[in-house]
């Protein structure tokens, strides 16, 4: 019985640990809000958001950036400034992963993902 019970609680200590480790590191597959930004603070931060299709997405070759609107998971539309080169990200998805900081009146993405 004793070697029962030294076998059960490290295995039971290592279900807890992993149980906390992937539900810690778990990706949320829901939309951000751009609520959670400061326009005050230039830091990169992630935020997952919807491309909005209605908008035509422009694309500006001098200045290397693409313009379009992206909506959050409260339904607020932002005008979105991205790298050119992720204008295929953006033209292929409908969800997107930006990385950047809001202005006042856009948001900056210095990069853009999908998972």
């Amino acid at each position: 019985m004793k070697k029962r019970n030294n076998f059960i609680v490290p295995v039971l200590a290592v279900v807890i640990i992993a149980l906390i480790y992937l539900s810690y590191f778990a990706e949320d597959p829901s939309l951000g809000s751009w609520a959670d930004f400061d326009p005050n603070n230039t830091a990169n931060k992630d935020i997952r958001v919807e491309v909005v299709r209605d908008n035509r997405i422009q694309e500006d070759a001098q200045s290397g950036l693409m313009f379009f609107y992206a909506r959050d998971a409260s339904k607020v539309e932002v005008f979105v400034h991205a790298p050119l080169d992720a204008s295929q990200l953006i033209k292929e998805n409908d969800i997107v992963i930006l990385r950047g900081h809001l202005h006042h009146d856009y948001f900056h993405a210095a990069g853009v993902e999908v998972k």
